[in-house]
């Protein structure tokens, strides 16, 4: 049975394995990590549904996955997920909830040469071995971290490279609207969830995620998202297809292929057209 960390009740638990598709709790080795990470990466969406709806709302209130218990009633409610410091603040209570060794970490997307961290992330240990759990950049496998040594995760979809370099370790991914790639250095572990609180709410005043609908998921085999107003599609092939959406077109996938709840979308407001046109080109990513 699960015991109460970070939040987390035991009831709450088994209500977020269940939605993930387990019947028991994994086993704590690098089998279930990989059965909980890649259930998650296709299940909890890296999104800004609930972020876009408090800040429209001008909401005081310390922003969406300030507490992890309260990120997971928004998903078994309505099925969104949240940015990077919600997202991966609510994956490491889970894995820390479930007996796995795990550590909170910054990092910084390098969209400019001058970035600050803006990034959070979560590493676990397992069978001596560190490796990358990410829920935004929704890799499916964890990603092995070793010193010294490269690594990758291949697969024409999701998947993305990892070479150490000094202390840090250099990822190159695909995110939705930058399908050229970016790259995110991972700047540390041991970080803390006040950090994350920190961080997250800081992220209010600035940033891509802020002013335009931003969605991913990964299905068996593509990933699948909504970024400019249009319908992103990394295929199983590799290649990538754009579609632009109507009204219509947005509620349609995001309740039948993503799963998002009816009962929020009406709340979802529209995009600011200025800041979604800038989003054309590489921009500066602060989630």
């Amino acid at each position: 049975m699960c015991r109460k960390k970070n939040g987390l009740a035991p009831e709450q638990v088994e209500q977020i394995l269940m939605k993930l598709g387990f019947s028991e709790p994994p086993s704590v080795d690098c089998t279930g990590l990989t059965r909980l990470y890649g259930a998650w990466c296709r299940s909890v969406p890296f999104d800004n549904i609930r972020k876009r709806i408090h800040l429209a709302q001008n909401n005081p209130l310390p922003l969406p996955g300030h507490d992890d218990a309260e990120f997971f009633r928004g998903w078994l409610r309505y099925g969104v997920g949240g940015t990077c410091w919600a997202g991966n603040a609510a994956l490491h209570a889970l894995l820390d909830a479930l007996g796995f060794s795990c550590r909170r970490g910054t990092a910084t997307m390098m969209t400019t040469s001058d970035q600050p961290p803006n990034h959070g992330t979560v590493a676990v240990r397992c069978a001596g071995k560190q490796f990358l759990v990410d829920a935004s950049m929704l890799h499916n496998t964890p990603l092995l971290l070793t010193p010294n040594q490269p690594s990758a995760v291949d697969h024409p979809a999701w998947g993305l490279t990892c070479s150490p370099h000094l202390q840090h370790y250099a990822i190159r991914w695909r995110p939705l609207h930058m399908p050229d790639g970016c790259s995110c250095r991972i700047e540390g572990f041991s970080v803390t969830r006040d950090t994350f609180r920190q961080l997250n709410e800081a992220s209010r005043s600035r940033g891509p995620f802020n002013n335009a609908l931003y969605i991913r998921l990964n299905t068996a085999e593509s990933v699948l998202g909504i970024s400019n107003g249009m319908a992103v599609i990394f295929l199983s092939s590799g290649k990538l297809t754009t579609t632009p959406l109507s009204h219509e077109g947005r509620l349609k996938l995001l309740v039948e292929k993503m799963g998002i709840s009816e009962e929020i979308l009406a709340q979802i407001p529209a995009d600011q057209q200025a800041r979604q046109h800038s989003l054309r080109r590489p921009i500066r990513t602060r989630n």
